[in-house]
């Protein structure tokens, strides 16, 4: 089952990411960076970067109105009995890293 649930992540993830890429205005770099599938599979949470970061608030602004339409793309586009509904978080982790490669200057 876990196999079953990491691969319609995955699944989910790629799809949303599409999704976004085709949409989107192109002023800023949107990353679907990972996904985590709700417990019971009811709700999945896509993370993303935005490039440059002072786009963060128009482009999840963005992302946040699109939950709909992105679902609605997502059960189009992936083989699966139930789609989840969509959240849209950014990525605190990536953005962490990306600062500490500032500092180290890599």
């Amino acid at each position: 089952m876990q196999n079953h649930n990491e691969q319609l992540t995955l699944e989910l993830q790629q799809a949303a990411a599409t999704y976004i890429n085709t949409v989107s205005n192109k002023t800023s770099l949107i990353t679907v960076t990972r996904a985590e599938l709700g417990e019971k599979g009811a709700m999945i949470t896509l993370y993303v970067s935005v490039y440059p970061e002072d786009a963060e608030g128009p482009a999840m602004g963005f992302l946040m109105r699109k939950r709909g339409e992105c679902r609605a793309y997502l059960k189009q586009h992936v083989p699966a009995r139930r789609i989840p509904h969509v959240e849209f978080e950014l990525d605190k982790g990536e953005k962490s890293r990306r600062r500490v490669d500032e500092l180290l200057g890599s």
